[in-house]
């Protein structure tokens, strides 16, 4: 016989595993939700390139479910400070530059034939118009610039010799240093030469950061397109891009668009995929492209139903999402050199230390704005996105007046960046492939998991961390979902699900980097 207090125990348990269950399963039933083919989840670059696929293959029944009020994703602008005639200036909080434009006769990247033809305001990138400071004001390491380019192209070629051989990777910072690029600890200068040099564009050290693939990775844009990079000052925002592109097929208002939408949980299956979201509303479709950040997964920012394969949540997982912060100031006057794009400054003390600086002041770019903005990556990112804006503006005046000591610099008059770590709809601001990380692991980050499809930059083993990365992946991700809905594949043989590996083979033998020769990186390895 079972006493109350049994019954009363088995009760509240009963209770428990019901409240339990109401709050862990979505919300909405399939019959009331809004019914669609294709569901892309995130309205950034990659969600605009399925979208554009899926419509050029004249399957037109889709719904992007975007969080934010505009279109755009990580590719967002906003106000800052004031010019003369007080109207704000328009800064970029994230994807800045078009990276590898293309050459004559050869591949032109994407990217950069949509600047052109939505007339986006752009200016080449000089890194030769760069000035060198540490704790003492200008000194001249300039020197140490060409020292490293001169053994990064000894270990770029280095590296296609290891792929040859055995095909394993090593960090970036063993295959620099096998290189003869060996900075000390204490050696500051050569520490904020590599930073500009490595983490700025990884937003990882190369102690962290992949050999083979950080330079395949390099290899692809800057060989396949070019090695030119246009920085994007337009006052319309660098988003003009993606707007204007989606305008070719969305409508103005267009229905098919659902705005401030915030996404908590996705059921899938091999017979469709439900997106609920937090007013309680869903969307129920035969196929769903989720578009979501590398750190969105990670963060588990949103559920899925059932809980992801444990090959795809280790893939996740397995991957590093970086942080890029860059903190602007304006000035009543351009005090810093007018004629010169970039500053890089060695702290005594902390590598990555406020490193590098930029001027909006100088020629073709916003001349006249008194605006200079300074970029910190990783752990600094982290650091100075958890503390006020106070304490931040002090640290970054004090370095400034170390570069400048011979001048009285005031205050600025204005002062901002972005949070990108703990924004709940990106949590970083794009991804880096982790050394010794093999193909096999990535083509599970990119593989689909039965209805439910993966696009954006990190699923791009070629162009991770680019913006044509999320560009290539999505349109890939709506030409392949096209064709399994009967439309004509645009690539003959390509209209098929993604393959994954349930059970990896540890470090990768040679013949999974077969992929990289359809890549066509052995040719840009043997340029070096």
């Amino acid at each position: 016989m079972i006493s109350k207090k049994a019954v009363g125990l088995l009760t509240t348990a009963l209770v428990a595993q019901i409240c339990a269950a109401s709050t862990s399963q979505p919300r909405g039933d399939d019959a009331t939700c809004k019914k669609t083919t294709v569901a892309i989840l995130g309205g950034g670059m990659a969600g605009i390139a399925a979208a554009q696929a899926l419509s050029n293959s004249s399957m037109n029944d889709f719904i992007i479910i975007e969080y934010r009020d505009a279109l755009g994703g990580r590719v967002i602008h906003t106000d800052f400070g004031k010019d003369p005639k007080g109207k704000p200036y328009t800064v970029e909080l994230g994807a800045n530059w078009v990276q590898g434009l293309g050459s004559p006769g050869g591949p032109e990247n994407p990217i950069w034939t949509f600047a052109k033809k939505w007339g986006v305001k752009n200016t080449y990138s000089n890194y030769s118009s760069i000035l060198t400071y540490n704790e003492t004001g200008f000194t001249d390491y300039s020197s140490l610039l060409d020292e490293y380019e001169t053994l990064y192209e000894d270990a770029a070629s280095a590296a296609g010799t290891l792929l040859a051989e055995n095909g394993q990777d090593q960090t970036a910072r063993t295959g620099l240093a096998l290189a003869g690029w060996r900075p000390k600890v204490d050696d500051m200068a050569r520490q904020a030469v590599e930073w500009w040099e490595w983490d700025w564009e990884d937003s990882y050290s190369p102690d962290e950061s992949s050999f083979i693939f950080g330079v395949a990775g390099s290899n692809l844009t800057f060989n396949q397109f070019s090695d030119e990079n246009n920085f994007v000052w337009d006052q319309r925002g660098y988003s003009r891009i993606i707007t204007q592109e989606a305008s070719t097929f969305l409508q103005p208002h267009d229905p098919r668009v659902q705005l401030n939408s915030i996404i908590t949980n996705v059921t899938y299956s091999t017979d469709g995929v439900t997106v609920h979201k937090q007013d309680g509303s869903c969307v129920s479709a035969a196929y769903a492209i989720c578009t979501f950040s590398l750190g969105v997964l990670q963060n588990h920012a949103v559920s899925f139903t059932p809980a992801l394969p444990a090959w795809k949540q280790t893939a996740i997982q397995k991957f590093t999402m970086g942080t890029y912060t860059k903190i602007f100031l304006q000035f009543n006057e351009t005090f810093w050199p007018r004629d010169t794009q970039y500053f890089l400054y060695a702290d005594p003390i902390r590598r990555g230390y406020y490193p590098v600086w930029q001027s909006l002041s100088a020629p073709d770019f916003l001349p006249d704005s008194n605006i200079l903005f300074v970029t910190v990556v990783a752990q600094e990112s982290y650091r100075v996105e958890r503390q006020s804006d106070e304490v931040t503006q002090r640290e970054v005046m004090a370095v400034l007046r170390n570069m400048y000591p011979d001048l009285t610099i005031p205050d600025p008059i204005a002062f901002m960046y972005p949070r990108w770590s703990t924004t709940p709809w990106s949590f970083g601001s794009y991804s880096n492939w982790p050394a010794s990380t093999t193909l096999e692991m990535h083509e599970n980050l990119r593989a689909n998991v039965d209805r439910l499809w993966f696009a954006g930059e990190a699923t791009s083993a070629q162009y991770f961390g680019f913006l044509h990365g999320a560009w290539f992946e999505g349109r890939d991700a709506g030409e392949r979902i096209a064709g399994m809905l009967g439309k004509e594949c645009v690539i003959p043989g390509e209209c098929h699900e993604r393959k994954y590996w349930e059970r990896l083979r540890g470090s990768s033998p040679l013949a999974d980097y077969s992929v990289l020769d359809g890549w066509g990186v052995s040719s840009f390895y043997s340029s070096y």
